[in-house]
């Protein structure tokens, strides 16, 4: 069994560029608002999703391990 992640997207960051939707389109849904949003908070790891978040123009995108709470991503500097 592989690691569970847990997907936050900050809503007050958030710039609604969709990228997030075009890198992994069952991982995060664009609202009326166009602002971003997890399809499932709770995944599994999914290359597609931290492709997303790495490509967010805004690093609005924070990945956890659901397990443990450590950073995923964005990398502690």
């Amino acid at each position: 069994m592989g690691d569970r992640w847990h997907v936050e997207v900050d809503r007050s960051v958030c710039i609604g560029s969709g990228m997030c939707v075009n890198h992994a389109p069952g991982g995060f849904r664009l609202d009326s608002a166009r602002q971003s949003h997890p399809a499932d908070p709770e995944t599994d790891a999914n290359e597609k999703v931290l492709t997303a978040a790495e490509g967010c123009p805004v690093e609005a995108i924070t990945i956890t391990l659901s397990d443990s709470g450590e950073v995923v991503f964005p990398p502690e500097d």
